[in-house]
């Protein structure tokens, strides 16, 4: 197995994030957006639009709206569609669909776009789409129905408004990694050799590979998810496996559950450090993952190892940090720590704050004053000025 290094597993959200945010601004920089419609009201449309290499016709509902028509687009699989004014040829509103596909239609729709060989398997709230071994995938899912619930159950009880999503969350699983960074070049470009997995605010899907790379599990499938979790689990890599996973699936349950909003203004020390915060592993059983809040152990080193004095607003007031590099395994433990100190001694203030950023529309734009008056607002203080308590409080971790 070629062993995920550290930070291809924590930059990975980030990566992708970046990547919708360009292809956003893109289409709708220089623009005027309307507010975007109330749910109620959102017009469904068909569109022909021109692409290489012939038109293409495409329906959904508006989410937003550009003053030269350029159009964010949801489409009935989930995908937010950024289509250019000068693309559309012609637009018409037509009737919404009465019913939802089923999740096997909807799964058999996501078939069709990836290369031959793969299945599906369908949750109560996930479609698995996959060309690794069956047990596998189960596994897999049966790791995130967990993390579901247990995502719902912690912040309904901080009292966020927790929705269910629109529709079943789908997850695509590489069996190998190479088919894997063929496919997710054309999300992340260059930077898919060095991804082990990513959720993708446009297609809405997490896309990833069998991370145990075991050829001895490629020739004696196990017989059961719950054996082939002891076997994952044996893997010299465990907890980083689960790790990304986990992390991947926090992402992508925030922005369909009402936490955050796709290609809103989410400052990210504070989905990265939600992700974070719920991304412990649980090594002694099949299991594979713990729940919420547990001492993160490799962030905790990282923050105590690398965290320079002073640099805490930086982190808050900018993303910086996360996309660079040399930056990003710090400041993703610098969005863990902050996240953890702030869930465990101001989590009221914490809970107001998300509520402020879930309430910001698609492709707004927010400075750094803004995102300074934001956090003012929640906590009182300026960021800087939570440092001292920050350390305080990591210092009596163990």
């Amino acid at each position: 197995m070629r062993a995920p290094g550290r930070r291809s597993l924590v930059i990975a959200a980030t990566f992708a994030s970046v990547v919708a945010m360009a292809a956003a601004s893109a289409i709708f920089a220089e623009s005027a957006e309307s507010p975007p419609a109330a749910p109620a009201t959102r017009p469904w449309v068909r569109l022909r639009v021109r692409d290489d290499p012939a038109d293409r016709l495409i329906e959904g509902s508006i989410e937003q709206e550009a003053a030269d028509g350029g159009l964010l687009l949801e489409t009935a699989d989930q995908r937010l569609e950024l289509i250019d004014g000068p693309e559309v040829i012609s637009r018409e509103t037509v009737e919404a669909p009465a019913e939802p596909e089923s999740p096997r239609a909807l799964g058999a729709r996501v078939l069709r776009e990836l290369p031959r060989g793969f299945d599906q398997i369908t949750t109560r709230h996930y479609i698995i789409c996959f060309d690794t071994t069956r047990a596998y995938a189960q596994w897999c899912g049966s790791l995130f129905e967990r993390l579901h619930d247990a995502f719902v159950n912690f912040w309904q009880r901080a009292g966020v408004d927790v929705i269910e999503p629109d529709g079943p969350l789908i997850v695509v699983i590489f069996a190998d990694r190479q088919r894997y960074e063929a496919h997710a070049a054309g999300d992340l470009g260059a930077a898919a050799d060095r991804v082990v997995g990513y959720y993708n605010l446009l297609s809405n899907r997490i896309t990833t590979f069998d991370l145990t790379g075991s050829d001895a599990l490629a020739r004696r499938p196990a017989g059961s998810a719950g054996r082939a979790g002891l076997e994952i689990l044996a893997e010299p890599e465990a907890a980083g496996l689960v790790s990304t996973l986990v992390h991947e699936a926090t992402h992508q349950m925030a922005f369909n559950c009402g936490l955050h909003r796709r290609l809103a203004p989410v400052p990210l020390w504070v989905s990265e450090g939600v992700a974070t915060y719920f991304e412990t592993p649980d090594l002694a059983s099949s299991r594979g993952w713990r729940g919420v809040g547990g001492v993160n152990r490799p962030r905790l080193e990282r923050f105590r190892r690398a965290y320079k004095p002073g640099s805490l607003a930086a982190v808050v007031l900018d993303d910086d940090s996360f996309r660079r590099a040399d930056e990003a395994v710090d400041a993703y433990a610098t969005g863990w720590a902050l996240t953890a100190f702030l869930m465990q001694t101001r989590r009221a203030a914490f809970v107001d704050y998300i509520k402020t950023l879930a309430a910001k529309p698609a492709l707004s734009a927010d400075d750094r004053q803004t995102r300074e008056q934001d956090f003012l607002d929640a906590f009182g203080v300026e960021p800087g000025k939570l440092e001292e308590p920050l350390l305080k409080f990591i210092a009596r971790l163990r």
